[in-house]
């Protein structure tokens, strides 16, 4: 715990270094009875740009489209929408939603980009740099970024999930100091404060500890898909990064500029201390595990206090159907992940090799294009090791 004068004190002292700036607004924020609601709209807008004025970088991801195609062809706000609706939703409100950015930004005398993402965007390292080299040139050329899911194309498997986590992944993609998220609630808070009267707000919070994680259970957006947990799960990816969070407000008058100049508003996230390299940060939290492979006790010993590479002969399960390449847990007797890293072989491959030495990979399968299951500097410890942090 950090007292409250310490706590303010590195909460200023990040806002003023902070260069490269995410920040997200959802849809409870941006979205009235009529639709998309131009005041607010126009609010985001001129508080961006005066940050921008002050020679940061700044990224808007921005939800909306959904709530406003919505509004606009009058849908009834009591239908439950399957995917294929919300799709065809997100299509007619995106261009409404991009129309407004642009009409507002421009008033300010701010050209605005659109990006739109896929999680396979981000889960192939190949399309992820391609992101990360467009957004870099945007930013070179004083443009500012708007970036949303594309929901009209995205299927279940190739989705975010939310806003949120969409942002804390642009924020470590581009390196940002900060991920600011704007939302309709006022921060975090002790306890319910609609129901508790002794729940008090949480102006800094140091880690996210179990304790913390249980104070958002009772707390949900109106509209966004996401959620005080979602909110809390983007910090923990922001601050592994080395960045920090802020979570406030997003409907208040001039909610940036009085951010920026010291008013206690909202509850900030402090960064990490010792943080992950980018590659395995990428690893750890954009691509999604699509099996697991339980170890015995030396495997897992060799991988936690070690730091090395998981050979065929710990492996004592495989759980799941995977390729070459694909995210893959490692788990120990309990069903605990203490890992989770790139695999070098399918999961038929290894089921044969299992148990074996390395040796026998190649009299076994008829090939041999590793030694190792998992090297190590494709594994991503859940409790983290010294060489795993960047110096």
């Amino acid at each position: 715990m950090i007292s409250m004068e310490e706590g303010l004190y590195l909460r200023q002292t990040l806002f003023d270094k902070a260069q490269r700036i995410v920040i997200k607004v959802g849809s409870a924020v941006l979205t009235g009875e009529n639709g998309l609601d131009a005041v607010i709209i126009g609010n985001i807008a001129r508080d961006l740009s005066f940050l921008h004025n002050t020679g940061r970088e700044v990224i808007l991801v921005s939800s909306g489209a959904v709530s406003a195609g919505r509004k606009k062809i009058a849908i009834d706000d009591t239908m439950v929408l399957g995917l294929k609706e919300k799709q065809a939703l997100a299509a007619i409100g995106q261009s409404c939603l991009m129309q407004a950015y642009d009409a507002a930004f421009g008033a300010f005398g701010k050209n605005i980009a659109q990006v739109l993402l896929t999680h396979r965007d981000l889960a192939k390292r190949d399309r992820y740099l391609n992101v990360r080299n467009t957004l870099f040139t945007l930013l070179k050329w004083g443009t500012i970024p708007i970036i949303n899911e594309n929901d009209t194309v995205s299927v279940q498997e190739l989705r975010f999930g939310d806003n949120d986590t969409l942002g804390a992944h642009i924020c470590n993609l581009i390196e940002a100091d900060m991920f600011i998220c704007l939302t309709d609630v006022l921060g975090l808070y002790s306890g319910d404060p609609t129901a508790d009267p002794q729940a008090r707000p949480l102006y800094t919070v140091v880690e996210i500890t179990p304790e913390i994680e249980q104070m958002v259970t009772h707390v949900k957006s109106s509209l966004g898909t996401g959620g005080m947990q979602s909110k809390l799960k983007a910090a923990g990816i922001v601050a592994s990064g080395g960045g920090s969070s802020f979570i406030g407000p997003g409907r208040q008058h001039d909610i940036l500029r009085r951010l920026f100049s010291g008013e206690l508003i909202g509850t900030f996230f402090l960064p990490k201390k010792e943080r992950i390299n980018s590659r395995k940060r990428w690893i750890a939290s954009v691509l999604k595990p699509q099996g697991a492979l339980v170890l015995d006790d030396g495997a897992c010993r060799a991988l936690l206090e070690r730091g090395k590479s998981l050979l065929p002969s710990g492996i004592v399960e495989v759980v799941g159907d995977f390729d070459v390449g694909d995210a893959v847990h490692c788990r120990n007797g309990r069903g605990e992940a203490i890992g989770v890293g790139l695999i070098n072989y399918g999961a038929a491959e290894i089921r044969k090799i299992m148990g074996c030495h390395s040796s026998r990979i190649e009299s076994i399968l008829g090939y041999h294009d590793s030694e190792e299951v998992m090297h190590r500097d494709n594994i991503v410890l859940l409790r983290p090791r010294k060489e795993q942090l960047q110096e």
